[in-house]
C-alpha cells in the first residue's frame, strides 16, 4: 500500500524535478540560443540590427552563461538526490542521509543565488544605455528579471526546507522499530490466546548507538557490552500529569464528562454510556489511573478509546499544549485478531489508529513511522512482548506529544493469582514508568479480589479507581449434567441442540476433539464447523465470518475462539469438557445472550475429562534436576565473568529441548530472574540465520557497493543450491563491523526487492543487571527458590480446576457461586437465581463415584522397559501419565505403548514409585 501524500514528501521530491529541469534548460540554451532568449522572456534581436547589436551579443552571452550554470547546478542537485535516495551508505546510515540532505539544501540555495545573479544582471542590462529606446527589449528584460526572481524564491525555499532537516537518527529508529515478529498460534487447543504475537523478534537491526548515543563494544565470546540502564523498577510508580491537574482545576470534571458524551455520540453513535464506563472515563480525563472489571461484551474498549480521541479537544480548550502535540494512547493486548478488528472499526469512524503487526507492508510501516513522528495517530495497539524491545521503548519515549494513556487489556495476566498469567505482562508496569506515561487504565472481564489487588499495586491504582459491574447475567440459564463416560455425552448433546435452536458455541479442550465432534454433529443432522489454533489464518477468518453472519449455526472450538467476537445473538454455549478455571468458564458463558434475550449455558461433567486438565497443569513443572542444569547453563563460566550492562544470548528453543522444560515455564523462569531476583533483563531478540534468494540485481548491486558491509556480505554469503546464507554475528566479528549495520543492509536489500529474505534461529538476548550466582551453593539456593515458585504454580493450577468442579457440584446456586468467586453477590442479596440447574432441581450435580485404583505394576514395568532413563523420576511419571515434553518427543516415547499407560492413576502416587526406582528424594 503506497504511502499517503504529504507536503513534506512532495517537497523532498522537488530536488529531482529541479535537477532534471536545470540540465534540460542548460542543454537547450546551447542548442538553440535564439529560442532560449525567447523562452526566457527576452526579445530576439531584429535582423536589421545585425550581429553587431549590443543587445544581441549580450543576450547570447547571458544565455550561454545561464546554460552552464543550469547544467552545473542541475547535475549537482541530481547527483546528491541520487546519493541520498539510493546510496547504501545513506540507507544504512541515518547520519549520512541527513548530511546528504543538508548538502542538497545548500546546493539548491547556491543555485538560487546564481539565479538571483542572473535576474540582477538582466535588470541592469534592461536599464543600460546600450538598449535605451529599445522599448520591447527593455520590457522583456524586465519581465525576465521578475521570472528569475520568482523561480529563485521557490528553489531557495525548497533548499532551505531540506537544510533545516535535523541530522537525527529518529526516522531510522522509527522505521526499524515498526518491523514485527511473525504471528504464532499456540500449538495446542489449550492456549488461551490465539494468534498471539509471542516472539517479538525483528528488532536485532536497531542500532543501540543511535538510540542511546553511547558506544557499544564487542565482548570476546560473542557477548556484547552496553552501557547499563538505570536500575530496573519492579512496580510502576507515577503520579498524574501536572497538565491534567491544572486542567481539572480550571474547567472541572463536568466539562470533560460532557466532552466524553459528545465524542460517544459523534464518533460511536451511542446516546449514553453503560455500566461504569462514564465514571472510569471521567477519572482518566481527570489524570488518574483506573481499573475496570466488566463482563465480556460490556464495552471495556470505549474506556480508553473515548479518552484517546478527547485529548486533542481538551488541549484546544485548555490551551496548555498545541492540539498537534496531544500525544498518543498505547493499547497493550495479547489478542492480535482483536487489535486488528478494533483498528479497522476505528478507521471507519475516522479515528487515526494503527496496530503493529507482521502483516504490514514496508510502505505501511513507513506511513506509521511518519504518523508517529508527526503526532497524527491517536491510538497504537501492540502485544506485551513488544515491551522487551529496546527500539520500541526508545521510540515511545520520543513520540510527539508523549504517551497520554496506556490501556492494558486482559490485565489479569499480570497476576500470578490469575488464571492466565503471562510473564511479559509483569513488564508492562515498568514500561509505563520508563516512558513516563501520564495515566493508565487496566481492563479485564475476570478478576478475583486477589487479582485486583495485584493489578492495583502494580499500576498504583487506588480503591476509588476500581470500577466493577456484576458478573451476574439474569438472562443466562446456567446448566450442568454429570455423566459416567465420555460416550454418554453425545446423546445428551443431540437432545440439547434439538430443543435449543440458534447460534451455538461448543467448547472442547483438544484440537482433535473439536474436529471429531464437529464431524459427529454434522452426521447427526446438526451442521457444524470446527475452529482451533492449528488452522490456517484464512480458514479461521472464514469460520468467524460465517458464524458472525449466521451462515454457520454451530462451531465446535477450542478455547481460542470467541476473543473479541461481538455477536449478540449467541443462544447457546456448551462446554463439552470441564473448563480449567472458573474465570475461563465465566468468560465463555459471557459470550451468550449479549442481546439480553434468554440463552442457555450447558456443561457436561465427566471424570474421564479431568485427566486432560491435570495433564496440562502437571506438564509445566520441570524436575528439580532439570531446573538446576538450566541455571548452570544460563550462568555458565563466560556469563558470570560479565559486568553489569554487558549482554549474552541464549536460545529458548534449544534450552527447552536440552533441559526438558516447556517454553511456557521457561519464560516464567526467565521472568523471575529478571523481575524477582533482578539478575538480568530481556532486550531485543536476534535472528542468528539469514537465508536469502538472490535476484538478478543482487550481484550488480553489491559489486557496485563500496561500503564495508556490502563487501562483507558479498564475501561471506554462503551459496547453496537455491539460497545464500549469512550469519551476521560471525561476519561482524570476522570483519570488525557492527552486526546492526550488516542487518540493516540485508533488510534494505530485501525491502527493495534485491533479495528475498528468510530469517530463523531466534536467540533471546539478556543484559546483566546485578551480581550473578557463581558458586554451586548460590546456584543451589536459586534453584530451590525457583522450584518452590514453580511447585506453587502447579498447585494453583490444580486448585483452580477443583474450584471449577466445586462450583458445579456444590449445594448452592450456580450464579451465586460464580458471583462470590469474584467477591460479589446476586442483586438484592438473593441466595438463588431461580433458573440454574441447582435452583430448578434443588439438588447438586453429582459425579459418579471414582473407582479406587491400585498401582498397576505391569504398567509401571512397561514404562521402565521402554526407556533406560533413570535420572529423572518426573520424566518417567510424565511418560506413564501421558504428558508430552521436549524430552519425551525427542526419545519418541509418545509413540510407545508405555505412553499414557497409567493415565487413570493418581499422578503423585506414580511419581513416588518412580522416585524409588531413580533413588530420588521427595521434593
Amino acid at each position: 500500500m503506497a504511502s499517503a501524500f504529504s507536503p513534506a514528501s512532495a517537497v523532498s521530491a522537488l530536488p529531482l524535478l529541479f535537477g532534471l529541469t536545470g540540465i534540460s534548460i542548460g542543454i537547450y540554451s546551447f542548442v538553440s540560443p535564439n529560442n532560449s532568449i525567447r523562452l526566457f522572456g527576452l526579445q530576439a534581436p531584429p535582423a536589421d540590427k545585425g550581429p553587431a547589436s549590443h543587445s544581441a551579443t549580450f543576450q547570447k552571452a547571458l544565455i550561454y552563461a545561464s546554460g552552464l550554470r543550469n547544467i552545473g547546478t542541475g547535475l549537482s542537485t541530481l547527483g546528491l538526490f541520487a546519493f541520498w535516495q539510493f546510496s547504501p551508505i545513506c540507507q544504512v546510515s541515518p547520519l549520512a542521509a541527513a548530511v546528504t540532505k543538508k548538502c542538497l539544501g545548500i546546493c539548491l540555495m547556491f543555485g538560487t543565488v546564481v539565479g538571483v545573479g542572473d535576474a540582477v544582471v538582466v535588470r541592469k542590462f534592461a536599464n543600460s544605455e546600450s538598449i535605451q529606446g529599445e522599448v520591447e527589449v527593455e520590457e522583456e528584460a524586465a519581465n525576465a528579471s521578475i521570472g528569475h526572481g520568482v523561480t529563485a524564491v521557490v528553489i531557495f525555499a525548497t533548499g532551505f526546507f531540506l537544510y533545516l532537516q535535523e541530522p537525527t537518527v529518529q526516522s531510522r529508529v522509527f522505521l526499524h522499530a515498526m518491523a514485527l515478529s511473525e504471528d504464532q498460534d499456540f500449538d495446542s487447543g489449550d492456549a488461551l490466546f490465539d494468534d498471539v504475537d509471542e516472539d517479538d523478534l525483528l528488532f536485532d537491526d536497531i542500532n543501540e548507538e543511535d538510540l542511546t548515543g553511547k558506544a557499544t563494544r564487542k565482548h570476546s565470546r560473542g557477548k556484547e557490552n552496553h552501557v547499563p540502564d538505570l536500575a530496573p523498577v519492579k512496580k510502576a510508580r507515577h503520579s498524574p500529569a501536572t497538565t491534567n491537574d491544572t486542567t481539572n482545576s480550571r474547567l472541572g470534571d463536568t466539562q470533560w464528562i460532557q466532552l466524553a458524551r459528545k465524542m460517544l455520540s459523534d464518533k460511536f453513535r451511542y446516546t449514553s454510556f453503560r455500566h461504569e464506563q462514564e465514571a472510569a472515563i471521567a477519572r482518566l480525563l481527570g489524570g488518574e489511573n483506573a481499573l475496570v472489571v466488566f463482563p465480556t461484551g460490556a464495552g471495556k474498549s470505549l474506556c480508553y478509546q473515548i479518552p484517546a480521541i478527547s485529548f486533542p479537544e481538551m488541549d484546544r480548550q485548555t490551551k496548555e499544549r498545541h492540539a498537534d502535540d496531544s500525544g498518543i494512547t498505547i493499547v497493550v493486548s495479547p489478542l492480535i485478531a482483536l487489535m486488528k478488528d478494533q483498528v479497522d472499526t476505528l478507521k471507519k469512524k475516522g479515528i487515526a489508529a494503527e496496530c503493529i503487526d507482521s502483516t504490514k507492508t514496508w510502505e505501511e510501516i513507513q506511513k506509521i513511522n511518519q504518523d508517529l513522528r508527526q503526532g497524527q495517530l491517536r491510538l497504537l495497539y501492540c502485544a506485551p512482548e513488544r515491551l522487551n524491545n529496546e527500539g520500541f521503548v526508545e521510540m515511545m519515549k520520543r513520540v510527539k506529544g508523549g504517551v497520554r494513556l496506556i490501556g492494558v487489556d486482559e490485565a489479569h495476566c499480570i497476576s500470578e493469582w490469575g488464571h492466565s498469567f503471562r510473564p511479559d505482562y509483569l513488564k508492562v508496569a515498568r514500561f509505563v514508568q520508563e516512558i513516563k506515561a501520564e495515566r493508565v487504565i487496566c481492563l479485564t472481564a475476570t478478576a478475583t479480589p486477589a487479582v485486583i489487588d495485584d493489578i492495583c499495586e502494580a499500576f498504583d491504582i487506588s480503591k476509588e479507581g476500581v470500577f466493577r459491574t456484576s458478573v451476574y447475567r439474569p438472562n443466562l440459564r446456567l446448566q450442568a449434567a454429570a455423566v459416567k463416560s465420555k460416550e454418554d455425552k453425545h446423546g445428551l448433546l443431540y437432545e440439547f441442540l434439538k430443543t435449543h435452536p440458534g447460534s451455538t458455541l461448543i467448547y472442547a479442550t483438544l484440537q482433535k476433539q473439536a474436529e471429531e465432534l464437529a464431524e459427529h454433529l454434522t452426521k447427526q443432522g446438526f451442521p457444524a464447523a470446527f475452529f482451533h489454533a492449528g488452522m490456517k489464518v484464512d480458514e479461521k477468518r472464514q469460520i468467524q465470518e460465517e458464524f458472525m453472519t449466521s451462515k454457520i449455526q454451530t462451531v465446535v472450538a477450542t478455547i481460542a475462539f470467541g476473543m473479541g467476537i461481538d455477536k449478540s445473538d449467541i443462544r447457546n454455549v456448551v462446554h463439552w469438557d470441564v473448563p480449567s478455571t472458573v474465570e475461563e468458564y465465566c468468560q465463555q458463558v459471557g459470550r451468550a445472550g449479549r442481546d439480553g434475550k434468554q440463552s442457555y449455558c450447558m456443561l457436561y461433567l465427566c471424570r474421564e475429562d479431568f485427566w486432560i486438565r491435570e495433564n496440562f497443569a502437571r506438564g509445566d513443572l520441570p524436575s528439580h534436576k532439570s531446573l538446576r542444569n538450566l541455571l548452570s547453563d544460563i550462568f555458565d563460566g563466560d556469563v558470570v565473568k560479565l559486568s553489569p550492562g554487558e549482554t549474552f544470548k541464549v536460545s529458548h528453543y534449544g534450552q527447552s529441548s536440552e533441559f526438558d522444560i516447556r517454553l511456557g515455564p521457561l519464560s516464567v523462569i526467565y521472568a523471575a530472574l529478571e523481575l524477582r531476583f533482578n539478575l538480568i533483563r530481556a532486550t531485543t531478540p536476534e535472528y542468528s540465520s539469514y537465508k536469502f534468494e538472490a535476484t538478478p540485481r543482487y550481484y550488480t548491486r553489491l559489486k557496485g557497493d563500496n561500503s564495508p558491509e556490502g563487501k562483507a556480505i558479498l564475501k561471506h554469503a554462503k551459496k547453496a543450491k537455491k539460497y545464500l546464507s549469512i550469519d551476521p554475528t560471525q561476519v561482524a566479528s570476522a570483519e570488525g563491523l557492527r552486526r546492526a549495520d550488516l542487518v540493516n543492509l540485508v533488510n534494505d536489500l530485501n525491502n527493495h526487492g534485491v533479495i528475498v529474505l528468510t530469517v530463523g534461529g531466534v536467540e533471546q538476548k539478556y543484559k546483566i543487571l546485578g551480581k550473578l550466582p557463581k558458586t554451586n551453593a548460590a546456584l543451589d539456593d536459586l534453584t530451590d527458590k525457583l522450584y518452590e515458585d514453580l511447585k506453587r504454580r502447579e498447585k494453583q493450577a490444580l486448585d483452580r480446576l477443583k474450584d471449577m468442579v466445586k462450583l458445579i457440584t456444590a449445594s448452592e446456586c450456580f450464579a451465586l457461586s460464580l458471583a462470590q468467586h469474584f467477591g460479589m453477590g446476586l442483586p438484592d442479596n438473593k441466595k438463588e437465581c431461580g433458573h440454574c440447574t441447582f435452583c430448578i432441581t434443588g439438588a447438586p450435580v453429582q459425579l459418579p463415584p471414582a473407582s479406587p485404583k491400585r498401582m498397576d505394576r505391569e504398567a509401571l514395568g512397561k514404562v521402565l522397559k521402554a526407556t533406560d532413563v533413570r535420572d529423572d523420576a518426573r520424566f518417567l511419571a510424565r511418560v506413564a501419565f501421558g504428558i508430552k515434553s521436549p524430552r519425551v518427543g525427542k526419545l519418541k516415547l509418545d509413540r510407545t505403548p508405555a505412553f499414557m499407560s497409567m493415565a487413570d492413576h493418581d499422578f503423585d502416587m506414580i511419581l513416588k514409585e518412580f522416585k524409588r526406582e531413580c533413588k530420588e528424594k521427595d521434593d
